[in-house]
């Protein structure tokens, strides 16, 4: 059978002495934790409501605003064997100092007077030039004689064929005459015959007329023959005219012939002139390559290629130089779907690898060892990493960065965007949106001016 106790345990622990029974079973008593947690509650609820920065992270490293700032690598434009170093890396080193002397190898640029002889084949070149000019000249001089007398022979030659239309003119009068006295003597004879068969005159005075009638016949024929003599002279004057014509023709184009093969060889050497005279700017050209000279002021910080006696080629490193001049900037990478909320002019707030910093994103004016920034420029293009990247510029307005940083050190960025209630933050971030779309005022206020 079980004993049933009907008494309260309350009243069986306090005559036994329990006192912490009471404390833990008494929920008359009040105790302070409730009123912890409704203050923590409230305190919660009010955190929410709090200013919260949003911000968009981004690594990168310190680089040169200026292209020509940024380190680069010094190379030989020749390929050439290593004789002597005249820097030392870390030294500092100032536009147009010498920094290695390289001497040829290729056996084609061997010879010590290549320059001279070069120099002296286009003095002999440019003399062949001038000899050619000369013979060019003395051929324009005989072309120019041959055509004088030419005009000359052709002058002398339609007079002469005008002299001998003349004297056929006259010589066919003169034969028509003589013709016409035949004539005249023939009737005179046969009017003589008659009067001489009727016995009015005697045989000595028909023997006159007949002597008289042969005179006439051949001075007509005389007269004849000194026309067509001429005649035959003018068809010779005009065929020796277009004789003439032809011969001092040929002549004139065997000199010009003459002459424009003057002209191609001048012009050949001349071509060969002008090659020569590039052959030789570009051998004195070469000749100042052996000297490797520093671009600009800056310090040699590594040298890839070392010793005495190494042979380099053409656009190889051989050493790489800082310059002195450095523009600091930073180049910082955020994601795609950061991109569009990043304008030129916004600000950036950077944490450089090396210098301690205290930093609360959400509140930055109470973060300590950071240093502003303004965006300057932003890629259009995606880069290898598969984000943006973004050229950021000391901010003016603001504590100067630090005069130790080097290019190429680590740095990361936080661009600040809104300021938003750290409830909505919570919101956002739990859900995985972006942050809210945002530019600056500077923009904001271009935007208004235009």
């Amino acid at each position: 059978m079980i004993y049933e106790n009907k008494q309260p345990i309350p009243d069986k622990a306090k005559k036994l002495g329990f006192s912490s029974f009471d404390k833990v079973y008494d929920i008359t008593n009040r105790h302070t934790t409730k009123r912890w947690l409704i203050g923590v509650a409230i305190s919660l609820s009010a955190v929410l409501f709090l200013p919260w920065t949003q911000n968009i992270r981004g690594s990168g490293q310190l680089t040169s605003l200026q292209p020509s700032n940024r380190p680069q690598a010094i190379q030989s434009v020749i390929a050439g064997r290593i004789e002597k170093w005249y820097v030392s890396e870390g030294q500092i080193v100032r536009k147009g100092d010498t920094i290695l002397h390289i001497t040829e190898v290729k056996d084609e640029y061997f010879d010590p007077q290549l320059l001279n002889n070069v120099q002296n084949q286009i003095a002999q070149k440019e003399s062949s030039v001038d000899s050619y000019m000369s013979k060019v000249s003395a051929l324009d001089n005989q072309i120019d004689a041959l055509n004088q007398n030419l005009s000359l022979k052709l002058s002398q030659q339609k007079i002469k064929i005008q002299q001998l239309r003349i004297k056929i003119t006259q010589d066919s009068n003169e034969w028509v005459v003589a013709k016409r006295n035949l004539s005249i003597a023939e009737e005179q004879f046969k009017r003589f015959e008659e009067l001489f068969k009727k016995g009015l005159i005697s045989e000595t005075d028909l023997e006159q007329r007949e002597v008289t009638v042969q005179n006439a016949r051949a001075k007509a024929l005389d007269w004849e023959n000194k026309y067509t003599m001429s005649r035959q002279e003018s068809v010779n004057a005009r065929t020796e005219l277009g004789s003439i014509s032809m011969d001092y023709q040929e002549k004139i184009n065997k000199s010009e012939s003459d002459k424009f093969s003057a002209l191609s060889a001048m012009y050949d050497t001349e071509a060969q002139v002008t090659k020569l005279q590039n052959a030789y700017a570009n051998y004195n050209a070469r000749t100042g390559l052996y000297f490797i000279l520093a671009p600009q002021d800056g310090y040699i910080t590594k040298a890839q290629i070392t010793g005495i006696g190494e042979t380099i080629k053409e656009g190889q490193e051989i050493v790489t130089i800082m310059p002195l001049l450095s523009d600091l900037a930073v180049e910082m990478y955020v994601t795609p779907m950061d991109l569009p909320l990043m304008q030129v002019n916004e600000k950036v707030r950077f944490i450089f690898d090396g210098w301690p910093s205290f930093f609360f994103s959400g509140w930055p004016g109470i973060s300590f060892g950071t240093f502003g920034g303004k965006v300057v420029a932003i890629d259009n293009n995606i880069s290898t990493n598969g984000k943006f990247r973004i050229l950021v510029a000391p901010d003016t307005d603001e504590e100067p960065w630090p005069t130790g940083l080097r290019v190429g050190g680590g740095a990361h960025g936080i661009a600040l965007l809104n300021d938003v209630p750290i409830g909505y933050e919570l919101w956002r971030q739990i859900n995985g949106f972006p942050p809210d779309f945002y530019k600056p005022s500077t923009a904001t206020t271009k935007e208004e001016k235009k």
